[in-house]
């Protein structure tokens, strides 16, 4: 049935464009006051940390041997864990949408509950399993000789811990928007599903692999619980960019603020390369 305009003539499509857009355009005061309020919640902090930066000692803060060394290890560690994250994650988002068994929503809310636990807990539980008396750690070290606390390898199993489940959402989400009819096609015309997986769905769901790809690196980047109680805070061995700042926050306040920018930075370039995918709704 048409719309009718305020005399009571049926409406064309300008008339219902221009009422759409002051049904959207419009904010009751009851709700403008409250979303300020949040937008400069969320934003004054930021703020914060331009204003109070030390911007004319900011090279000589950037520069040091310290900052350099947590920031190397903090890249190298943050891709490695994106890394393992793609090797294990990818398959596991896969079993999880396209594999119906028994269990399977018990085993998602296992994958997604490092996303909701506190990242010390993590700590606490990876050094119960992986450390030296560990559920597991304790074969690692009496087999192989292998210790993975208070090592740079254990801050990429920390990284990746808290991490890969931002990988497993955005790529479970992508193939199940993904038509698996495809999938079907390539095994009936005598494809294995491994290929029909490598050959078919891959470049499907590359725009979800990569999305969560950098979201898991940018979380990975930013660990700092599960980090410290796992691997501990070793300069040049096991302090990340995180840490750098926490232990510079007690002596020089400066230093910390000038590294934090940095996480800032890091933070922004990332969500300017999802922008297509965080804006897409706007």
């Amino acid at each position: 049935m048409t719309p009718l305009d305020e005399t009571g003539a049926a409406a064309g499509p300008r008339t219902g464009g221009r009422r759409r857009r002051r049904a959207r355009g419009g904010a009751p005061p009851p709700l403008l006051l409250p979303a300020l309020i949040g937008l400069a919640f969320l934003t004054l902090p930021l703020l914060a940390l331009l204003v109070r930066a030390p911007w004319r000692s900011m090279p000589d803060l950037l520069t040091s041997t310290e900052v350099w060394q947590a920031l190397q290890l903090s890249l190298v560690c943050a891709t490695a864990a994106t890394a393992v994250s793609l090797v294990i994650g990818v398959p596991l988002a896969w079993l999880l949408a396209r594999v119906e068994f028994p269990g399977r929503g018990l085993v998602r809310a296992l994958v997604t509950l490092p996303l909701v636990l506190p990242p010390v807990v993590g700590g606490v539980a990876l050094l119960m399993a992986l450390g030296r008396n560990g559920v597991v750690g304790h074969w690692l070290d009496d087999w192989f000789g292998i210790t993975l606390p208070f090592t740079t390898t254990g801050v990429v199993v920390a990284e990746a811990f808290v991490a890969m489940p931002f990988l497993v959402i955005s790529v479970e989400g992508t193939l199940r928007a993904a038509d698996p009819r495809y999938e079907e096609a390539a095994t009936t015309l005598g494809a294995s599903r491994f290929t029909a997986f490598r050959r078919v769905t891959l470049p499907l769901i590359a725009p979800g692999i990569a999305a969560g790809a950098v979201l898991a690196w940018a979380r990975a980047l930013g660990e700092f619980g599960a980090t410290i109680t796992f691997a501990g805070n070793f300069p040049g061995r096991t302090q990340t960019m995180p840490l750098a700042v926490y232990l510079a926050l007690q002596n020089d306040p400066e230093a910390a603020i000038a590294l934090s920018l940095v996480l800032l930075a890091m933070s922004i370039a990332v969500l300017a390369g999802l922008r297509d995918r965080w804006m897409a709704a706007s």
